[in-house]
């Protein structure tokens, strides 16, 4: 599982700071989360390929977090993109989208298909024969969804030298690998467990960002082996954060020691502050894993 940050800085982009926006890469899938100004270049500094995004997931209709999308979705259009494009967003982007289009005369030559959100419950919203990805209703000023991003089990691994030893005709290799016990070139039955060997552990990936502290996503989140989650102000402007409705990196680590995640990433910056390692401190004397998002930033999560 790999994470790219492209932009994680809150309100207006600067010429050194990006306004939120990242890519997930999780079982053979590459996610474009939030769209921010400059998404498309910070794209093309991080040498990802636009062909390989398929899915775009759009939190809320702040414009630090889509206003990048229309010129991304024309910039599809001018490289003669086919595929189609699903984006997964909150009710009123597809006509804000379809608004700019039309007045621009410039309708995309590929499948534009949105998909648009009201509930405010968890919901499954994407779902193949990989990957599951849930709504997380955050508390922020306006109609605000996480993501919760989870693998399936995968195959499971193959003992060779067991394998060869059982004496088992390769056409049952798959099978085994699906978990079914298979009989041998002798006519014995042979148990898959003495064969093979369990599959990867499911990796999982949450974004919450904007929200206020909210210990309502906490059973959402639970145990997860990322969290990135919103850390706009620190310590020192905490009266700030209901006001907005966004959160401290102490909140943000208190939710993730509630949820018992494996890592907490920090993001959504207020640019007031000019040292990010304070978020850190803050966060690690509540939960010790923390990692800070940055522009240009990538995780490898193995």
């Amino acid at each position: 599982m790999k994470l790219t940050i492209l932009g994680c800085y809150s309100a207006t982009p600067r010429t050194d700071t990006n306004p939120t926006s990242q890519v997930l890469e999780i079982n053979n899938h590459m996610f474009l989360i939030d769209c921010g100004e400059g998404t498309q270049v910070e794209l093309r500094r991080n040498k990802i390929k636009f062909a390989r995004i398929k899915h775009i997931f759009i939190s809320h209709l702040h414009g630090d977090h889509f206003f990048g999308l229309v010129g991304l979705i024309s910039t599809f259009r001018l490289l003669t993109r086919e595929t189609e494009l699903h984006i997964y967003c909150p009710k009123g982007l597809k006509e804000v989208i379809t608004l700019q289009m039309k007045l621009a005369d410039s309708w995309t030559n590929y499948q534009l298909i949105f998909h648009e959100l009201t509930s405010t419950e968890s919901e499954l919203i994407f779902e193949d024969d990989k990957v599951q990805v849930f709504t997380i209703p955050l508390d922020h000023r306006v109609y605000t969804n996480g993501f919760l991003f989870k693998e399936k089990a995968g195959d499971r691994h193959l003992d060779m030298d067991a394998v060869l030893n059982a004496n088992i005709n390769v056409a049952y290799y798959r099978k085994l690998k699906q978990g079914y016990d298979v009989v041998n070139e002798d006519g014995v039955l042979i148990d898959n467990n003495k064969v093979t060997t369990d599959p990867n552990p499911p990796k999982s990936y949450a974004f919450c960002s904007d929200t206020a502290y909210n210990e309502a996503i906490i059973p959402i989140i639970k145990g997860v082996d990322v969290l990135y989650h919103e850390s706009t102000f620190l310590d020192q402007h905490a009266s700030l954060a209901p006001k907005t409705k966004h959160s401290t990196a102490k909140e943000a680590a208190t939710i993730a020691k509630k949820a018992k995640v494996k890592t907490l990433v920090l993001g959504h910056f207020s640019t007031r502050y000019d040292n990010l390692n304070d978020f850190k401190s803050e966060a690690q004397t509540v939960f010790e894993s923390v990692e800070l998002a940055d522009d240009g930033k990538t995780f490898n999560f193995d």
